[in-house]
């Protein structure tokens, strides 16, 4: 079968069919209000909210598979009271409708003392796996070499956004999904007994999926606003991405063309604000 990647209209979710439907969701962050509260703000938990959503697409789109890629939890290296009072709730909701795949990202120290004991719960390694012939992992660490023979490698951690600034300073930030390619001279140079021609991986030039994040507490980093080594992740702070000709679309379906295109925009430059003459400071 051909493998189709398709994201849901106006959510950070993705539906990935091949043999299996798959939901892909990310950064998830459950606890952060906890994080939150410990800063000075104090609101109300959003899990219950993040949970509806989640049913609404699997009653939608009826997945045999949730694929969780990363950033299940928020607080980091603890684990919260909140985390643990949700995370086994939230997950056993889930895995009553489907197979649930957890990819750990940087925040899930310790996911697997919440994680209930299935075994249609599964959580991978860090540096990812294949499944149904797509590749997968969160992207605060290096891949796994067998994740190259796929012909996608879908990822997330960066939390992806465009930020446009009009001329009288008034900014609009959108969540955005990311699709690139991957620079094999740059993966040579990390992976150096790696042949990608004739070794043991199968190279595909496997395209890659950036996947916004699902909770929009979390913020996120306008790629149009930074360069290689300001993105998060050794394989995008090292350049073995594409940035520049990454193609940039936003949740509603709106393709904004590539990324060094909306760099030039003039909506995309930073202003500085300029002083007004004859105002005394």
């Amino acid at each position: 079968m051909t493998i189709e990647l398709r994201p849901i209209i106006d959510e950070p979710a993705l539906v990935v069919e091949n043999e299996t439907k798959t939901l892909v969701i990310a950064d998830i962050h459950l606890g952060i209000e906890w994080d939150l509260y410990r800063s000075g703000i104090s609101i109300p938990s959003r899990m219950q909210y993040g949970l509806d959503r989640v049913l609404r697409h699997i009653k939608q789109e009826s997945p045999g598979r949730i694929i969780l890629l990363g950033d299940l939890k928020h607080n980091i290296p603890r684990i919260s009271w909140q985390e643990r009072d949700e995370i086994p709730y939230f997950l056993e909701s889930l895995a009553e409708y489907a197979e649930i795949d957890i990819f750990p990202g940087n925040h899930d120290g310790g996911i697997e003392c919440l994680v209930p004991k299935r075994a249609d719960i599964r959580v991978h390694p860090v540096r990812g796996s294949i499944i149904d012939g797509v590749g997968y992992f969160h992207g605060h660490t290096w891949p796994d070499p067998g994740l190259l023979s796929a012909e996608y490698i879908i990822t997330a951690h960066n939390h992806p956004t465009i930020r446009l600034t009009d001329s009288l300073g008034y900014v609009v930030t959108e969540q955005s999904w990311i699709r690139t390619r991957l620079k094999p001279d740059v993966l040579r140079g990390h992976f150096r007994n790696l042949d990608l021609q004739a070794g043991k991986v199968k190279w595909k030039g496997p395209e890659l999926i950036i996947v916004p994040s699902f909770n929009e507490l979390c913020g996120g980093i306008a790629f149009n606003e930074i360069l290689h080594d300001g993105l998060l992740g050794p394989m995008f702070s090292s350049g073995a991405v594409d940035i520049d000709d990454a193609q940039v679309y936003l949740l509603d379906g709106t393709s904004l063309g590539a990324l060094k295109h909306i760099r030039r925009m003039e909506e995309s430059r930073f202003r500085v604000k300029r002083k007004r003459k004859g105002v005394n400071k």
